[in-house]
């Protein structure tokens, strides 16, 4: 498979895939096992809103590599011809950019990077589940 040949929306699929587990894992390492409860403290990990949150902070820490900031635009670019309800056009983007990321990280093998950047996320974010 070659990286450089994926468009941003497969690279975005993947990521969204990764970073889902990611999450899941994390909520269920912290005791949650009820479908509403992991949902709901999910959201705060995978919604639009929180993936263009985070992007950002890492955007502004200076955090990305050009290279990844270019895996980023590929992702953003991508016209998608639909957007969720209720999300902002930017917003969506943004996020289809993070996850895009995310997914370059996981094909490529940077599964230490992929770490490295969900534990400052993860940390970033206060979870009533970490007091358990």
């Amino acid at each position: 498979m070659q990286l450089n040949e994926l468009s941003g929306s497969t690279l975005a699929y993947i990521g969204d895939a990764v970073w889902s587990l990611l999450v899941r894992e994390y909520l269920v390492e912290l005791g949650y096992g009820r479908a509403k409860d992991l949902q709901r403290l999910s959201v705060q990990f995978v919604s639009a809103k929180a993936q263009a949150r985070f992007y950002e902070q890492l955007h502004d820490a200076g955090e990305l590599s050009e290279e990844e900031e270019e895996i980023f635009r590929r992702g953003r670019n991508f016209k998608s011809g639909s957007v969720p309800k209720h999300t902002d056009v930017q917003i969506y983007r943004i996020s289809t950019g993070f996850e895009a990321l995310a997914g370059w990280w996981h094909l490529s093998g940077q599964q230490e990077r992929l770490r490295k950047i969900w534990e400052q996320v993860r940390t970033s974010v206060k979870l009533a589940a970490e007091q358990r």
